[in-house]
């Protein structure tokens, strides 16, 4: 019994020294599987340092992908996560530590920000960072003004594809993944291309500086030009597909297993982190670099397939 004592005092010591999260939009399973994550010792994947402790439902009624599970998702953290709920993200700011902005709808982001970054809550955004380049340039400003950090990332960056397939001597870089779009977000490749094209400058780096974009009849094939001169493809699959890279390099190409979904615990482990120190993981200049990489891509397929410059 002493023994059971002390450990249940370990854990209740460690518990009052995690980071209390909130999370703004439960109408994503990321919602879910990242309490599980945060909040589950016992999870194979728990990740220590912060739980979420409260939470904002949010929700979309015009996207069926969010008004058909929001409910579902924010009972799930209710019951069985212990999770309290608030009607306002003012008030759920005032309870909390950090912030988790899952929102599945990228239109809501910029205008569910505000407040997070008027509390000043290092936040998290999750995938898509925002439906439009403009908005997306908006937060990276209103966060600057607010001196408040902040970074967006997909899960491939910090799963198996995104950390071995990373080679100095890579001539090019090919990624494929599934491109679904979505008929309210106006830059339609942020909101699931979003992730083979960030898997893209995971790998390639920062620096490119005109697109292409061949639109076929289930795929749009995108081609970046860098500065230095190399070329990143990314070919965008609908309506899902599998995820996997090939990079170019001086004595062949190295190709990587095809993956059909990366976990989400590397990922927890660099927003910890972030939380921890307030350090971004990924320069906010590379996710809006990847914003107007999108957006040239858009009007690159608008016109024909044109080489269009980033702007």
């Amino acid at each position: 019994m002493k023994t059971y004592a002390v450990a249940l005092l370990a854990i209740a010591h460690a518990y009052a020294a995690d980071l209390r999260l909130g999370i703004v939009g439960t109408d994503t399973s990321h919602a879910t599987a990242f309490a599980k994550i945060l909040n589950d010792p016992a999870s194979p994947d728990y990740v220590p340092g912060a739980r979420i402790v409260a939470a904002y439902k949010g929700g979309s009624k015009d996207i069926e992908e969010s008004a058909s599970r929001v409910d579902k998702f924010a009972d799930e953290l209710r019951i069985k996560w212990k999770i309290e709920f608030y009607t306002s993200i003012d008030t759920l700011c005032r309870k909390v530590d950090a912030v988790l902005l899952t929102s599945v709808d990228g239109r809501v982001h910029l205008e569910q920000l505000k407040p997070i970054l008027a509390a000043h809550k290092p936040v998290f955004i999750d995938k898509p960072l925002a439906s439009t380049l403009a908005d997306a340039r908006e937060i990276a400003r209103l966060a600057k003004a607010e001196t408040v950090p902040w970074f967006s990332a997909s899960s491939l960056r910090y799963g198996e594809l995104g950390t071995t397939m990373k080679f100095s001597d890579a001539l090019g870089v090919t990624t494929w993944g599934p491109g679904p779009v979505e008929a309210h977000h106006d830059l339609e490749l942020s909101w699931y291309a979003i992730h083979p094209i960030e898997l893209l400058y995971t790998l390639m780096g920062t620096g490119c500086e005109q697109v292409s974009d061949l639109a076929g009849k289930d795929e749009d094939v995108i081609v970046g030009r860098w500065k230095d001169g190399r070329l990143g493809t990314v070919r965008t699959l609908r309506p899902y597909g599998t995820y996997g890279v090939d990079v170019f390099r001086p004595k062949g190409v190295t190709q990587s297993k095809v993956k059909t979904q990366e976990g989400y615990r590397p990922l927890l482990v660099e927003i910890v982190k972030f939380f921890e120190t307030g350090q971004p993981p990924v320069a906010n200049e590379e996710t809006l670099e990847i914003f107007a990489f999108m957006d040239a891509a858009q009007r690159s397929k608008a016109s024909g397939g044109a080489p269009v410059k980033l702007r």
